[in-house]
Formats: C-alpha cells, sequence, structure tokens
C-alpha cells in the first residue's frame, strides 16, 4: 500500500502537468510523451479516469465534489482537481483515489 500513496502522488502531479499542458497552444508534440506515462501506469495496475464533463449526483461514490453555484440540480463535473484512480487487485479495479471535483448545475 506504501508504493500506491508514492504512486498516487507522482498521478497527480502528472495530471497537473497534462491539465497545464491542454491549456497551453502548441503543445501537442508533448501530449505523445504524456500518453506514453499513461500507458506506463496501465501497466503497473493503474486506471486514470477524469470525470470533466459527466453528470454527477450525490450518490456517485467515486468523487468528492464541491457544488458551486446555487442550484444543486442536473449538475455536470465542471471541474476536475485530482482524477479517480482505481488500481486493479486479484483482476478488480479497487478505488485508491476518490475525483476531486467542482460540480455545477447545467
Amino acid at each position: 500500500m506504501e508504493n500506491i500513496k508514492h504512486h498516487l502522488k507522482i498521478i497527480n502531479q502528472f495530471f497537473e502537468i497534462e491539465k497545464k499542458l491542454a491549456a497551453l497552444n502548441g503543445a501537442e508534440s508533448a501530449q505523445r510523451n504524456v500518453e506514453r506515462i499513461k500507458s506506463y501506469f496501465e501497466e503497473m495496475g493503474y486506471q486514470i479516469h477524469n470525470p470533466l464533463g459527466e453528470s454527477y449526483s450525490e450518490t456517485r461514490t467515486d468523487c468528492e465534489a464541491s457544488i458551486a453555484g446555487a442550484s444543486a440540480e442536473n449538475l455536470y463535473i465542471n471541474e476536475v482537481i485530482k482524477p479517480i484512480v482505481r488500481y486493479l487487485q486479484e483482476g478488480q479495479p479497487q478505488i485508491v483515489q476518490k475525483g476531486v471535483v467542482i460540480t455545477r448545475s447545467r
């Protein structure tokens, strides 16, 4: 489990870099490197999921959400601070990090 904690720190930093690269013009050349790093984590058994734009309800158990705005109905994930990370244990994906997200009403 200690290795997973260290890997999560790296995954979260990698996720931040990926978000920053997506916001830059001309960063397409770095995207290939980003995809390689993602594939290395997948080879180690990690599934990294960015839930940006997905619907959100209070019954969702894979995210911790803050609600932006006055309404709490018809919510979607507006911003992702940390991705959802699953780790394959005995062939079954287990959530090792809930996504930290900000939601908004549509």
